[in-house]
């Protein structure tokens, strides 16, 4: 993977820089405005989670391109205590912090590909693709 730009996240100012990144890049990708505010939504949630969850982690970005699509790839990278029940967090309303719960859900609703991997005292990896239309 070539990835374009990374934001660390060890501070929640970092959220606003990881958005304001990811945002930039969906700009210059061709998203109109509405799926730029849909990917910057998916990035707060991510850099959040991983502000809340792991303390520290990165977001990383790539613009990717096929014979007829263009798009964002993202990678949300922490090295925190890891997801123990990965179905159990992607139900709407379920939450460890008091929040809404709908985190990662809303991540997987707003993008068109979604993936999660965790381990248990190694962190969680989480990928999404935005498409252009």
């Amino acid at each position: 993977m070539n990835l374009q730009s990374c934001v660390n996240i060890k501070k929640e100012w970092d959220i606003v820089g990881a958005r304001q990144v990811g945002r930039d890049i969906a700009k210059k990708t061709g998203f109109g405005t509405v799926d730029q505010a849909r990917i910057a939504t998916a990035i707060s949630e991510l850099a959040r989670n991983i502000y809340l969850y792991a303390s520290e982690g990165k977001i990383c970005f790539e613009v990717i391109e096929t014979v007829n699509q263009k798009g964002i790839r993202m990678v949300a990278v922490d090295a925190g205590p890891g997801i123990e029940d990965i179905s159990q967090v992607m139900e709407d309303g379920y939450t460890t912090s008091g929040g809404l719960g709908a985190g990662l859900p809303g991540v997987r609703r707003l993008m068109d590909e979604f993936d999660i991997k965790s381990e248990i005292g190694k962190g969680t990896e989480i990928y999404a693709v935005k498409w252009t239309r």
